[in-house]
């Protein structure tokens, strides 16, 4: 019984360990944006975007709801 219990236990220990971390910007959306990057899609671009980058170059507001006026805008 207890050889048992230590083979079973050194098992689930060797299955957590050989858990290999997600990696660092493998996190790409449907469009391939890559969100821990800060990038999301911008339709009328068609690209992905960082919206405090976008909103400097256009000249509009650096909030949510300017981002999405400005990327989408027939979704008003």
């Amino acid at each position: 019984m207890r050889l048992a219990l230590v083979v079973v236990a050194s098992l689930l220990a060797a299955a957590a360990q050989a858990q290999t971390p997600p990696l660092v910007g493998g996190d790409r959306d449907a469009h391939g944006c890559i969100g821990s990057a800060g990038y999301t899609w911008c339709a009328r671009e068609a690209q992905c975007v960082r919206p405090w980058e976008l909103a400097a170059s256009r000249g509009f507001a650096n909030t949510p709801r300017a981002f999405r006026r400005w990327c989408f805008p027939a979704r008003r």
